[in-house]
C-alpha cells in the first residue's frame, strides 16, 4: 500500500498549505483529493511535488507492506 503521510508531514515542515499548492503552484485540487484517499498519482505529479517541496520521493510517499497494515 502507498501512504501519502510523508507528504502531509513535509507540507507542515515546509510551512506550505494545500491552498498554496493549488493556487500558487497549479496543482489540481483533484490530485490532492486523490492523495487524501490513497489513490494513485502520476510520476509527473510526483516529480512536480518534489520540485515544489524541494524533497525526495520519500518526502511524498512511502510503501507499507500488506502485512504491516
Amino acid at each position: 500500500m502507498i501512504s501519502y503521510q510523508p507528504f502531509y508531514e513535509t507540507l507542515l515542515k515546509k510551512d506550505i498549505t494545500e491552498y498554496a499548492l493549488i493556487f500558487k503552484h497549479g496543482i489540481p485540487a483533484n490530485t490532492l483529493h486523490r492523495m487524501k484517499h490513497g489513490e494513485a498519482i502520476t510520476t509527473k505529479t510526483l516529480d512536480t511535488l518534489c520540485g515544489i517541496l524541494d524533497c525526495s520521493v520519500s518526502g511524498i510517499l512511502e510503501y507499507i507492506p500488506p502485512e504491516k497494515i
